[in-house]
């Protein structure tokens, strides 16, 4: 058996032998077996464990975190508030009355939140009755032709499209509008009357704002008004402060890093240092200025046209859109507010919100200097509403000046007719105030906080991307006037444009800019007939229009008739762009040219005059040739004069009654037929 190659047991092997062998082969089956089930717990230990700790994650959380943040709801849960006021702002001044009206709410007990309709979930807003003592208030300006601001789009669309039920939902709401617009105050009725037909409760009245007149005082009014009827409603009654609060708490910076401080820039830092596409209101791009000329051959006024650079910015335009700069404030005023404040102007310091749950962490980019702040983000050359009159009251250290001022603060007519004359109608900025009240010396900080945020300028664009895809034209006029306490005033914008002098790679000559989307277009197809109406500097966005013309007719396109109704002062004294135009006329491109020269007579010859005279020619265009129709430049006389005329024509030749003959105007708008570009 052996042989066969297995060795069998020894039979002489003892028991004990035996045992001791089967004892040693059982320990290491036992030491194997338990490290294969150590090992296999040990992994499922850890595999489990790492299972649980997916959701903790910092991944994890990111991805829940904005659309916690977006509702406004869980926000003013957090923060105890119960009054949100809604603001759609273009230029700022339905924002700054959204943050008075939060900033009221103390008053009475409650306490309220500014906030940008566009940074949160409206839908939200079935949910608010779930806030005890809640109020939505919406202060909404009407922008362009009656459209929404560009913040409260998403809100506007929302409001046409929503079948939600707002029965919990107590509102009010508070337009800004200007009269010689034909859609006054669109926006405010539209979002009064939609909440209402969605079931939410009003409280006020709508307020309607007239920036034609005096909107401040609208306001006031309005605003006088309305916390009685939040008092009532509500049954809380004001509790008499009326201190003031501060929203920022100032921190100075002694040793800082510069590369990390605000020069001007409107969002991201160094952006004009390292200049990203796209550019927006938030990003604007550094336009080098290639061509500043005077327009005008005589007269007081400076016309200019400017030409801005925008090759490889990848931005792109379309004839009729607006380009929007921001431009600086004049050092003298700025060096002047410091040395009266006796301020150090290069003094680096942020302005930190005392609201830490505030989505607004400074009033303007922070950290940076006074100097910065005062040039690039503050508004220091349009009269100052009363809640800063009324701030700054209390640092007035003659009695007599503090009482003045609080009365121009407050809603009594007295002080209202105070304001309207000292500050409004004498047009007296933030210096002529510090100059004319000697004991008024506030702290630069504080004034810092309260003055408004300077805006972007809007022109529209004086050529066409077709023939000019890499520069955008401007046409503007310097506005220079005297007030009445003899000071002379300069437009912010228009005087910084005039010294931006081409220069080889000088800083001095960039534009900070970008282009706002516009409705007013020419017509899809070339063929069909335009009338533009653009006296002064409304002819801007018809020299685009013109010159696109100009390009459809070389591409060998059948081009309409295009006619220009313009307008100015003296034939050889401000006639725009007359050599351009009389080219354009030569080429047959410009079919009618019809120039009105206002003070050239002893009788005054305006546009709606020429357009009277060739009444007949109109009608055809329009009522045969199914003409587009273009009015550009002052809303509150010549575009509402032109509109009459048309009025007239289209009762005359038309056969209608006056009713009738505004209701055919009325649809050409609904079309698109009658576009406006204007401006007060």
């Amino acid at each position: 058996l052996s042989a066969m190659g297995e060795p069998s047991m020894d039979p002489t092997m003892s028991a004990a032998d035996s045992t001791a062998q089967q004892d040693s082969l059982f320990s290491m089956t036992d030491v194997f077996l338990i490290s294969l089930i150590t090992g296999l717990f040990t992994y499922w230990f850890f595999f489990r464990k790492k299972k649980e700790e997916v959701p903790e994650l910092p991944k994890m959380q990111s991805i829940v975190a904005p659309v916690r943040d977006s509702s406004f709801i869980e926000k003013m849960k957090k923060t105890g508030r119960n009054i949100v006021v809604f603001y759609g702002s273009q230029t700022g001044t339905a924002e700054e009355f959204a943050n008075r009206l939060a900033k009221d709410a103390h008053r009475y007990g409650l306490r309220g939140m500014a906030a940008d309709p566009e940074e949160y979930d409206l839908s939200d807003l079935s949910r608010l009755s779930e806030i005890d003592k809640s109020l939505a208030v919406f202060c909404m300006a009407t922008y362009g032709e009656g459209d929404p601001t560009d913040n409260a789009q998403d809100f506007y669309d929302w409001l046409q499209e929503a079948d939600a039920d707002l029965s919990g939902l107590r509102f009010a709401v508070f337009g800004l509008g200007n009269k010689t617009y034909e859609h006054f105050n669109a926006m405010g009725k539209y979002v009064d009357k939609r909440l209402e037909e969605l079931g939410a409760q009003r409280i006020f009245e709508l307020g309607l704002g007239d920036d034609d007149g005096n909107l401040e005082e609208d306001f006031i009014t309005w605003r006088e008004q309305f916390w009685p009827a939040v008092c009532e409603h509500f049954g809380v009654e004001a509790t008499g402060e009326e201190s003031s609060i501060r929203q920022y708490e100032l921190v100075v910076h002694t040793d800082v890093n510069m590369n990390k401080v605000y020069t001007g820039e409107m969002g991201r830092l160094k952006s004009y240092e390292n200049q990203k596409p796209p550019f927006d209101a938030k990003n604007p791009f550094l336009a080098q200025v290639t061509e500043n000329r005077k327009l005008n051959e005589g007269g007081e006024r400076h016309l200019m046209h400017l030409e801005l650079d925008i090759s490889n910015s990848k931005i792109r335009y379309e004839s009729g859109d607006h380009v929007a700069v921001y431009p600086a404030n004049d050092s003298s005023l700025v060096n002047q507010i410091g040395e009266i404040l006796g301020t150090d102007l290069d003094t680096v310091m942020s302005l930190n919100n005392l609201d830490e749950e505030s989505n607004k962490k400074h009033p303007f980019p922070c950290p940076t200097s006074y100097r910065t702040a005062l040039t690039y983000y503050l508004d220091i050359t349009n009269p100052p509403r009363t809640n800063v009159l009324y701030e700054l009251a209390q640092y007035a250290s003659d009695a007599g000046e503090q009482e003045r001022l609080r009365k121009m603060a407050s809603s009594a007519a007295e002080g209202k007719a105070l304001y309207l004359s000292w500050v409004v109608e004498a047009r007296r900025n933030i210096l002529a105030i510090l100059q004319d009240m000697p004991s008024l010396r506030p702290p630069i900080d504080h004034l810092c906080e309260l003055l408004p945020r300077l805006q972007a300028r809007y022109y529209s664009i004086a050529s066409s991307s077709k023939v000019h895809p890499n520069s955008i034209h401007i046409c503007a006029v310097t506005v220079e006037y005297e007030t009445k306490t003899g000071r002379l005033n300069k437009g912010v914008a228009t005087n910084w444009l005039k010294s931006k002098v081409p220069a080889q790679n000088g800083s001095s000559s960039l534009v900070p800019m970008y282009v706002r989307k516009s409705q007013f277009r020419l017509p899809f197809k070339p063929s069909t007939p335009v009338i533009m109406i653009g006296p002064g500097t409304g002819i801007a966005p018809f020299i685009g229009f013109i010159q696109e013309r100009a390009w459809l007719k070389q591409q060998g396109k059948e081009v309409g008739e295009t006619v220009l109704y313009y307008g100015c002062r003296r034939e050889h004294e401000d006639y725009l762009y007359r050599e351009e135009l009389a080219r354009f006329q030569k080429e047959g491109v410009l079919t009618q040219l019809n120039v009105a020269f206002s003070r050239d007579q002893a009788e005054k010859v305006y546009v709606q005059h020429l357009l009277k005279k060739n009444k007949e020619n109109v009608w055809k265009l329009v009522n045969e040739g199914m003409a587009h129709i273009y009015v550009c430049g002052d809303a509150r006389n010549m575009a509402r004069d032109v509109q009459n005329t048309f009025y007239e024509i289209v009762s005359e030749f038309g056969n209608m009654s006056q009713p009738q003959a505004v209701d055919y105007v009325k649809k050409l708008m609904t079309k698109g037929r009658y576009s406006l570009d204007v401006w007060s």
